[in-house]
Protein backbone atom coordinates (compact mmCIF):
# COMPACT_ATOMS: atom_id res chain seq x y z
CA UNK A 1 0.00 0.00 0.00
CA UNK A 2 2.90 3.01 0.87
CA UNK A 3 4.76 1.46 -2.11
CA UNK A 4 1.86 2.61 -4.13
CA UNK A 5 1.50 5.82 -3.19
CA UNK A 6 5.38 6.45 -3.44
CA UNK A 7 5.01 5.56 -6.82
CA UNK A 8 1.89 8.08 -7.43
CA UNK A 9 4.43 10.72 -5.93
CA UNK A 10 7.29 9.96 -8.00
CA UNK A 11 4.70 9.88 -11.21
CA UNK A 12 2.94 13.72 -10.22
CA UNK A 13 6.69 14.58 -9.88
CA UNK A 14 7.56 14.12 -13.23
CA UNK A 15 4.66 15.83 -14.60
CA UNK A 16 5.04 19.35 -12.42
CA UNK A 17 8.69 19.50 -13.96
CA UNK A 18 7.45 19.42 -17.52
CA UNK A 19 4.95 21.67 -16.71
CA UNK A 20 7.06 24.47 -15.08
CA UNK A 21 9.63 23.90 -17.69
CA UNK A 22 6.78 24.69 -20.50
CA UNK A 23 5.52 27.96 -18.39
CA UNK A 24 8.82 29.45 -18.10
CA UNK A 25 9.59 29.49 -22.10
CA UNK A 26 6.54 31.13 -22.50
CA UNK A 27 6.57 33.31 -20.24
CA UNK A 28 9.52 34.47 -21.56
CA UNK A 29 8.78 34.89 -24.90
CA UNK A 30 5.80 37.44 -24.21
CA UNK A 31 6.34 40.94 -25.28
CA UNK A 32 5.29 43.71 -23.58
CA UNK A 33 2.70 46.20 -25.53
CA UNK A 34 2.83 50.08 -25.34
CA UNK A 35 1.26 52.02 -23.03
CA UNK A 36 -2.09 53.83 -24.68
CA UNK A 37 -2.37 57.47 -24.00
CA UNK A 38 -5.77 58.88 -23.13
CA UNK A 39 -7.53 61.15 -25.65
CA UNK A 40 -6.86 64.58 -24.99
CA UNK A 41 -10.45 65.40 -23.98
CA UNK A 42 -9.82 63.13 -20.82
CA UNK A 43 -6.77 64.88 -19.96
CA UNK A 44 -8.52 67.74 -18.60
CA UNK A 45 -8.42 67.89 -14.78
CA UNK A 46 -12.10 69.62 -15.34
CA UNK A 47 -13.36 67.00 -17.34
CA UNK A 48 -16.41 64.40 -16.51
CA UNK A 49 -17.09 61.39 -17.88
CA UNK A 50 -20.95 61.28 -19.10
CA UNK A 51 -22.65 58.30 -19.53
CA UNK A 52 -24.94 59.14 -21.55
CA UNK A 53 -22.43 59.91 -24.71
CA UNK A 54 -21.70 56.31 -25.92
CA UNK A 55 -19.24 57.94 -28.32
CA UNK A 56 -16.88 59.44 -25.90
CA UNK A 57 -16.69 56.00 -23.74
CA UNK A 58 -16.04 53.88 -26.58
CA UNK A 59 -12.08 54.81 -26.20
CA UNK A 60 -12.56 52.62 -22.74
CA UNK A 61 -13.78 50.06 -23.80
CA UNK A 62 -12.09 47.00 -25.68
CA UNK A 63 -13.18 45.37 -28.51
CA UNK A 64 -14.40 42.38 -26.21
CA UNK A 65 -16.62 45.09 -24.32
CA UNK A 66 -13.90 44.90 -21.60
CA UNK A 67 -12.90 48.43 -19.30
CA UNK A 68 -9.57 49.69 -20.26
CA UNK A 69 -7.54 49.16 -17.43
CA UNK A 70 -5.84 52.37 -15.95
CA UNK A 71 -2.01 51.30 -17.05
CA UNK A 72 -2.87 50.93 -20.02
CA UNK A 73 -5.54 54.04 -20.35
CA UNK A 74 -3.39 56.68 -18.81
CA UNK A 75 -6.08 58.29 -16.56
CA UNK A 76 -5.42 59.17 -12.99
CA UNK A 77 -7.10 56.84 -10.14
CA UNK A 78 -9.88 59.19 -9.71
CA UNK A 79 -10.77 59.29 -13.02
CA UNK A 80 -10.53 55.67 -14.02
CA UNK A 81 -13.44 54.94 -10.99
CA UNK A 82 -15.65 58.15 -12.32
CA UNK A 83 -15.21 56.17 -16.02
CA UNK A 84 -16.03 52.87 -14.89
CA UNK A 85 -19.25 54.43 -13.07
CA UNK A 86 -20.08 56.30 -16.30
CA UNK A 87 -19.72 53.22 -18.71
CA UNK A 88 -21.33 50.45 -15.86
CA UNK A 89 -24.60 53.54 -15.76
CA UNK A 90 -24.63 53.16 -19.82
CA UNK A 91 -24.53 49.55 -19.68
CA UNK A 92 -27.62 49.51 -16.99
CA UNK A 93 -29.47 51.54 -19.29
CA UNK A 94 -28.66 49.77 -22.23
CA UNK A 95 -26.68 52.63 -23.99
CA UNK A 96 -23.51 50.33 -24.24
CA UNK A 97 -23.40 46.17 -24.62
CA UNK A 98 -22.22 44.42 -21.95
CA UNK A 99 -19.90 41.77 -23.84
CA UNK A 100 -19.00 42.03 -27.33
CA UNK A 101 -21.36 41.39 -30.34
CA UNK A 102 -20.19 39.31 -33.41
Amino acid sequence: MADDRDRDRDRDRGRGDELRQDFDVEAGARRRTGRKRAPGFALDPDFRFDYKDPQQLRHFITDRGKIVPRRISGLSAKQQRNLTRAIKRARNIALLPYTATK
